[in-house]
């Protein structure tokens, strides 16, 4: 799902068009990406949610060209205009950091433990910019380290990952990832195992990386609140294609995909005295052999025969950049979330809570 034809004029800094990703098994082929295409202006920020199993972080890796050799990857990943796909390793480590920077999810396992982290940011200092001095790089280390707000710089970039806590080892990674300007950063879950308070550290820390660079922003993450007010775009991903694509306001406000309001609904809300939230039922379907059909349609309210017989394909519905895979995304918005999920049998308190949610005024916004 792209807004953008594939032959219009662009001057987008990253593009991803028809991208298919497929792990054979030992059970058959694995579909874990099918057709998942957006494009990203320089500046602009893009949220990527869904739950886990939906294809996020396998999008993030073929983009960046770091799957197994045993994936079949599909179709197009162009950056300034350069195709990806294909590419030799050497090219894409040249681009790798310089021009397009990720942001793993697990610190502790994309940190070297035998290596201090200022060893780590100077290497990648030094392997785009081989002129560098060595006092150079280490100052330049110890700077990164306080632009993302860890203390005392100069004395932690002789510390370990391990005496580092996670919050600090993920500002550690954004440091690294910002250290050569890249134009684009890919933030995968970088705030996943983290407590609420760090967590808004930590996305402080991601919007101080982006103004010091100048990058766009990839924030691939399974919370909507976490999006709602650091991107631009959502796309909502589920069985491995991007089901709903839309401006943040288009999201919260009008969605038009009943899995993207059930995400909205299993949101907590500290300004609702109710605790009891509404979770979507069933679970997501097997990559392996997916039902014919809508993927969402064993768990979606709305299902009926046309879901069970032709997988929708995205088409724009209210703006023109807000495109939804739903064959009754028109009737979903003149129904509202009240009528929708009565049919799942939620309570009358969780279902005021769906029409909060998405109705809410912007004040109230999550």
């Amino acid at each position: 799902m792209t807004v953008t034809s594939k032959g219009e004029e662009s001057g987008a800094v990253l593009e991803v068009e028809d991208l298919s990703v497929e792990f054979p098994t030992d059970d058959g082929i694995v579909r874990a990406v099918r057709g998942v295409g957006y494009r990203l202006e320089p500046r602009e920020s893009l949220g990527i949610v869904g739950e886990s199993g939906s294809g996020k972080s396998v999008t993030a890796l073929a983009v960046m060209g770091l799957l197994p050799g045993s994936a079949r990857v599909r179709g197009s990943v162009r950056f300034e205009g350069t195709e990806l796909l294909g590419l030799s390793d050497a090219r894409l480590s040249d681009l790798r950091g310089s021009g397009i920077a990720m942001i793993f999810q697990d610190p502790m396992t994309s940190l070297n433990p035998v290596y201090t982290v200022g060893y780590q940011i100077t290497e990648t200092l030094v392997r785009h910019q081989p002129g560098l001095k060595a006092r150079a790089a280490r100052a330049r280390a110890a700077e990164l380290l306080g632009i993302v707000g860890i203390p005392s710089p100069e004395r932690r970039v002789d510390s370990y990952p391990h005496e580092m806590s996670g919050g600090m080892r993920q500002r550690v990674v954004i440091a690294i990832a910002m250290a050569n300007d890249p134009d684009v950063i890919i933030a995968d879950e970088p705030t996943t195992a983290l407590d609420v308070t760090v967590q808004a550290q930590i996305l402080d820390a991601l919007q101080t990386a982006r103004a010091e660079t100048g990058a766009a922003l990839v924030l691939i993450t399974h919370d909507l609140g976490v999006v709602a007010g650091h991107t631009d775009r959502v796309a909502v991903m589920y069985a491995g294609r991007i089901v709903e694509t839309g401006s943040v306001e288009d999201i919260f406000y009008t969605p038009r995909m009943p899995y993207t309001l059930g995400l909205l609904g299993s949101l907590p809300r500290l300004d609702r005295e109710e605790e009891r939230l509404t979770p979507i039922t069933g679970s997501p379907p097997s990559l392996l052999n997916l039902p014919p059909g809508c993927p969402f349609a064993p768990r979606c309210p709305m299902r009926r025969e046309p879901c069970d017989a032709s997988e929708p394909a995205p088409r724009r519905t209210g703006s023109d950049t807000h495109l939804s895979a739903c064959h009754f995304a028109d009737e979903l918005v003149d129904t509202g979330a009240g009528e929708v999920f009565d049919a799942v049998g939620a309570d009358a308190a969780a279902l005021a809570r769906f029409a909060d949610t998405v109705n809410a005024p912007e004040e109230d916004s999550v």
